[in-house]
Formats: C-alpha cells, sequence, structure tokens
C-alpha cells in the first residue's frame, strides 16, 4: 500500500485526490496538508470530500504530514510546488504535480530537484488528453504550414492562470510537430487592429466563466476546410485518477522527473 500526502486537501482537487485514492487498489491517505490557518485545519479529510470518516485529519505541519509518507499529490501553486520537491528530494518520495501556471525559470528550478526523488509533473493528468497531445503533434507534422493552429481553451471563473497549463501542452505538442520553437511562434492575445496572422503561427484564445472544468481544442483551418481535435472534461476524477496512477507508476523507478507520457507509454 503506497501512503499518500495530499497537499491543498480541503479545495476541489485536492477533495477529489482524496476520492481517488480510496477507490484505486494500493493507494491509502496518510496524510492531508492545508495552508496554515485555513479554516478546514482538523477536520476529517475523508469526511470532507464526501467519504467515510477514516480518523486523518487536515494538517498545516508538514513535518508532521511527511514523517512516514510515500508520495505526495499536488495540485497547488508552482512556489509551493518548488518548496515541497525540496521535501521529496531531501526525504526520497514520489511527488506528482498537477501544478499549472509555470515560468521557465520555476520550470528549470522544479527539474533541478529530481536528482533523489521520483516527480511526474504535467500540466494534465488524463489518459484523453495526453492521446489528444499525441494526435495534434502528428496533425501538426503531416500538415502543410500553410494550415493555421489554433488553441482553444475554456474554464472556470476562478481559475487564475492562463493560456491554462494544458493549452501549453497543446501548442507545444503541434510545434513539436512542426519542428518550431513555440516561444518565438505562439501568439497569446489579439485587441485592435493587429494586421494579418503571421504565417507559421499558433494562436491561442482563452475563455473563462461559469463552473467550466476544462475544455480544450485545436483546430487545423486551411483554405476550405477545417480540422478540429478535442477534448471535453466532465468531472475532475480523470485528473484525480490520473495522478493517483502516476503516483503508483513511479514508486519503483529511478530518481528522475517524468511525465504523464512516460506513465502512458505513450
Amino acid at each position: 500500500m503506497q501512503k499518500i500526502t495530499v497537499l491543498g486537501a480541503g479545495g476541489r482537487m485536492g477533495q477529489a485526490n482524496i476520492r481517488a485514492i480510496a477507490q484505486i487498489d494500493g493507494a491509502g491517505l496518510f496524510s492531508a496538508l492545508e495552508r496554515e490557518g485555513a479554516e478546514t485545519v482538523g477536520k476529517d479529510a475523508r469526511a470532507l470530500a464526501g467519504l467515510e470518516p477514516s480518523g486523518v485529519l487536515i494538517t498545516d505541519n508538514v513535518d508532521e504530514a511527511l514523517d512516514g509518507t510515500g508520495a505526495i499529490i499536488d495540485f497547488t501553486a508552482p512556489q509551493v510546488s518548488i518548496d515541497f520537491a525540496k521535501q521529496a528530494h531531501d526525504r526520497g518520495l514520489v511527488h506528482v504535480i498537477g501544478t499549472t501556471g509555470w515560468t521557465a525559470e520555476e520550470d528549470a528550478e522544479i527539474s533541478a530537484l529530481s536528482g533523489k526523488g521520483r516527480l511526474v509533473k504535467a500540466g494534465n493528468m488524463s489518459l484523453g488528453v495526453n492521446l489528444l497531445m499525441g494526435l495534434v503533434q502528428k496533425a501538426a507534422a503531416a500538415l502543410p504550414m500553410d494550415f493555421d493552429i489554433e488553441v482553444l481553451e475554456m474554464h472556470h471563473r476562478m481559475k487564475v492562470d492562463a493560456p491554462s497549463g494544458t493549452a501549453l501542452m497543446l501548442g507545444q505538442a503541434a510545434a513539436d510537430g512542426r519542428e518550431i520553437d513555440l516561444a518565438d511562434n505562439s501568439v497569446r492575445a489579439r485587441d485592435g487592429i493587429t494586421g494579418a496572422r503571421e504565417p507559421g503561427s499558433i494562436g491561442f484564445s482563452t475563455m473563462r466563466g461559469g463552473t467550466v472544468i476544462g475544455d480544450h481544442s485545436v483546430v487545423f483551418a486551411g483554405s476550405n476546410e477545417r480540422i478540429e481535435l478535442g477534448h471535453y472534461a466532465q468531472d475532475r476524477s480523470i485528473f484525480a485518477n490520473g495522478a493517483i496512477h502516476a503516483s503508483l507508476w513511479a514508486q519503483d523507478k529511478e530518481p528522475g522527473l517524468y511525465s504523464m507520457a512516460d506513465v502512458l507509454g505513450l
């Protein structure tokens, strides 16, 4: 049984992770952690997630939560994830990171912390999205450069980063297919008189509103024809299930930084 610590246990993804742990063989909830002074501290983690109480109370004491655990499930914020990557490195833990909104500098920092721990990091943990990435890369490689590429995404009103981590992953897949640098060819915003579209660019369109969990599509627009590849999340359980499976997959792997493509053998 893998002993798992859930970060942000009082939040929506934290509770989804706790429910996923309860449903997946080989996984067990060891501890539940929240930020200092959070109103959920002291509450039964499973009960808060809508399950039978287990006596695992949410704590804000990091050492108390991590002493004896085997894995960390983390959908928080980049700097929090970096702090816990240091803990995972020092303790030799599995650390599954579903956090989004990374800068290039933060990505470099997290990569440097995979020497002793086993980090699985992805902008999206779902099987369907990772399959979509493979299809986007193949389509971008196969279609001529006069097909314009647009990545569209919509999320709930509370999401704080844009474009989403998944949208950036899809843009990167398209760039990889075309063997171009995404940073030099992406268009993140349009406003006013923008002029004609730059040939070969990869555009991003971001929408926010309501309670949308996550809609993503990639449009390949050519002359007189259009191809759309998409994925629409209907429940956060798809991300939590992927994270727990990634944690179990990583427990017997060598230290290093892995992706969901590694987990799924894609």
